[in-house]
């Protein structure tokens, strides 16, 4: 079973609810897939270690160690965490085809993924999310 959903339940609201839940900014990327501004979001440029969760469900999503420079405007991953945190989906919106990622555990947009880019990652991945979609949780190493 996937330990997304063995471990904690499926979110599931209505429309009404994630607008009560969410800010303006949020309730679009995260319900309606939008994106923000490049280089405007709070987590693009930081190096705090912890764990990235899902902002509309609290679902961890990345580790800060998987965290990369790529330059493209927003955080960027080489994997989700545990393999079984995300959702990935064909995106043939804007024209194009690319690979949409969605929260396991709400169906929430969090951003695309790309391969082939020639990064120097483990996976040549790059997982782009929108900081709106996330929140940090420092280790309490930090």
């Amino acid at each position: 079973m996937d330990p997304v959903t063995e471990h904690a339940p499926k979110v599931v609201r209505s429309d009404e609810e994630w607008r009560r839940l969410l800010n303006p900014a949020e309730y679009h990327v995260l319900r309606q897939a939008g994106t923000e501004r490049p280089f405007t979001g709070e987590y693009t440029d930081t190096k705090t270690v912890g764990v990235y969760s899902c902002r509309a469900c609290g679902a961890e999503l990345f580790r800060s160690d998987a965290k990369f420079e790529s330059h493209c405007g927003w955080p960027s991953f080489f994997t989700p965490l545990a393999g079984h945190a995300v959702i990935e989906r064909t995106d043939t919106s804007l024209g194009m085809r690319r690979v949409e990622v969605l929260c396991a555990r709400c169906h929430s947009h969090l951003g695309h993924v790309f391969s082939g880019e020639g990064y120097d990652t483990p996976t040549d991945l790059r997982y782009c999310i929108n900081s709106v979609s996330l929140r940090l949780v420092p280790s309490e190493a930090e």
